[in-house]
């Protein structure tokens, strides 16, 4: 059973798995291949001096795993609910998680189909969006949304910061407490 199910593997995705698996969170993204960011051209992300949308997606599900994330390369078709306990389900296998962050970018339809709360959208181009608190927390337990789906601006410099904000609320209510990750030089 993993802690974190994270859906999408994109910036924000790829940034609170990174985080979760950092803090010895047993994570798992799902990566369906649809991330707008696939198309990009960023020059506009912070310490990165221009990078093409795939590398950048790359670069940042390879952190992730190497701090212990599975990379799912399959999308997630349903999830089920059992007593406190989520199964993702792709095409081809399922996973048993304990919380759930959507980092589906600018689709809802799988949030829309499991019965989360969805309203209009607050970016241009961006029709609908999970209805979140401000820690990214939905209107069901243990389920979580970060980045475009969860309402913030559709650059990745700030869906990556979400994703992290999101997952550092993640760990703190898996933790008990507030979690604090600072690294040092050596």
């Amino acid at each position: 059973m993993y802690d974190v199910g994270i859906i999408g593997a994109g910036p924000a995705g790829a940034s609170a798995g990174l985080l979760t698996a950092k803090a010895g969170k047993k994570t798992v993204l799902f990566d369906s291949g649809k991330s707008i960011t696939a198309k990009a051209w960023v020059e506009n992300h912070y310490g990165v001096d221009g990078i093409e949308g795939p590398k950048l997606l790359e670069n940042g599900q390879k952190q992730a795993a190497k701090f212990g994330a599975d990379i799912v390369k399959e999308e997630v078709k349903e999830i089920q609910s059992n007593g406190g306990v989520y199964k993702i389900l792709t095409s081809e296998n399922s996973y048993d998680v304990d919380h759930i962050i959507f980092a589906t970018g600018m689709s809802t339809k799988l949030a829309e189909s499991f019965g989360l709360e969805v309203v209009d959208g607050k970016e241009p181009r961006v029709a609908k969006m999970i209805k979140v608190d401000e820690s990214g927390h939905t209107d069901q337990s243990k389920i979580w949304a970060a980045g475009t789906v969860a309402g913030v601006s559709v650059h990745t410099i700030v869906t990556a910061g979400d994703g992290a904000q999101v997952a550092i609320n993640v760990i703190s209510e898996l933790n008990g407490e507030r979690y604090v990750d600072h690294d040092i030089l050596k």
